[in-house]
């Protein structure tokens, strides 16, 4: 089913060698790591992908959209050359994406790209 990814996956690193995303993922349940762990290999596999599963917030940063257990689940990324950077995570519980969340996704972003 699938062939040679498209991209690599990396968690973003704090610059205290913090990994978020990773922390936030062990701290779901199985099943829920295997429907967002599913997510992102589709992503890493098919890229570039749209609606329903990827949705682009803005320049440079992409959210996966996944269906869990606990709720609507979101991963933020950004893409680097050929790296799919996981920046934040968390579970959705409103309609917009909430500005905090969005706000943390965009300072790592930053720190990514060297800007900060």
């Amino acid at each position: 089913m699938y062939g040679i990814p498209r991209l690599k996956v990396v968690f973003y690193k704090s610059k205290n060698g913090k990994e978020p995303v990773r922390d936030w993922l062990k701290s779901l349940s199985i099943q829920d790591k295997k429907i967002i762990g599913e997510d992102i290999k589709t992503i890493q596999f098919g890229w570039p992908l749209g609606m329903p599963l990827v949705r682009k917030l803005e320049s440079g940063l992409w959210e996966v959209r996944s269906n869990t257990s606990t709720g609507i689940a979101r991963v933020l990324f950004t893409i680097q050359e050929e790296l799919m950077v996981l920046l934040h995570g968390y579970i959705k519980k409103s309609v917009k994406t909430p500005l905090d969340e969005l706000s943390l996704a965009r300072k790592r972003l930053a720190q990514v790209r060297g800007e900060e």
